[in-house]
């Protein structure tokens, strides 16, 4: 049975994810601060993890290899956003996202390194059009993925000679919290309740999209139209694509 690491392993698609692989016959382990009404089964273990905390997150990392020497797929998926200008951002806020959304990431990455190259698997991104593109309203968000996007694609190169693939996986917007923010005191959280959305896909057409670009071994898998789209105007045209992107966000 292969094995699968999922981080936000609790919120809308880490879910739809882990459902498509334990029916492809995984064994999924979904990682979050919070997995909510997950149970254990056959094929799904929920943990729950801070993964910003050293201490946690060795402790989950030592009981996975103590179980499992080969991973054959890490999903980075846990991730935080936080919608507002630049100029009310507080430091602290800005440092928390590069916490979750990067440094948990690439440590995690590290911890699994000898795992994923014993089964000579596959290290697979979830970043945004943000990671690629300017997104209003959201610069530590986008600082954050551009990171992770710039971390993965170096990543691609070293772990190659392993026989390691690391994929990148680029969603524009997906409805896993509308209507249900989650907010924290900071003002930041989980994505996919912004007001301010264009053209919403579901958990499960994004699991859909990412499962198939996962399959071909594409590089970057740009999920829903949207995100087609965006990247192939900021290909084009950054300037262009700036001026389309301000126009429909502070029209939403």
């Amino acid at each position: 049975m292969k094995t699968a690491v999922i981080t936000g392993g609790g919120g809308g698609l880490g879910r739809a994810l882990a459902m498509r692989l334990q029916g492809r016959g995984y064994r999924t382990i979904l990682l979050d601060l919070d997995p909510g009404d997950l149970v254990e089964t056959e094929r799904q273990l929920p943990i729950a993890c801070d993964l910003t905390d050293p201490v946690q997150r060795g402790a989950v990392v030592e009981r996975i290899l103590r179980d499992h020497r080969c991973i054959d797929l890490v999903i980075y998926n846990a991730g935080i956003t936080q919608i507002n200008a630049f100029a009310d951002l507080p430091e602290a806020t800005h440092r928390k996202l590069f916490e979750v959304n990067y440094f948990s990431a690439t440590a995690l990455a590290a911890s699994l390194l000898g795992a994923v190259r014993a089964a000579r698997g596959t290290h697979l991104a979830i970043s945004s059009v943000a990671g690629f593109a300017p997104l209003f309203h959201r610069t530590a968000y986008a600082a954050s993925k551009h990171a992770l996007e710039g971390f993965f694609k170096s990543l691609r190169s070293e772990e190659a000679l392993h026989g390691v693939r690391c994929q990148i996986a680029a969603p524009s917007f997906i409805a896993t919290n509308i209507g249900n923010p989650q907010l924290r005191a900071d003002g930041t959280s989980r994505p996919g309740a912004a007001a301010d959305g264009v053209d919403y896909m579901t958990p499960d057409q994004a699991a859909d999209v990412i499962l198939r670009g996962l399959d071909r071994g594409a590089p970057l898998i740009p999920v829903g139209r949207v995100a087609r789209f965006a990247w192939w105007l900021n290909s084009l045209s950054p300037r262009l694509f700036q001026w389309v992107m301000e126009r429909k966000m502070r029209d939403a």
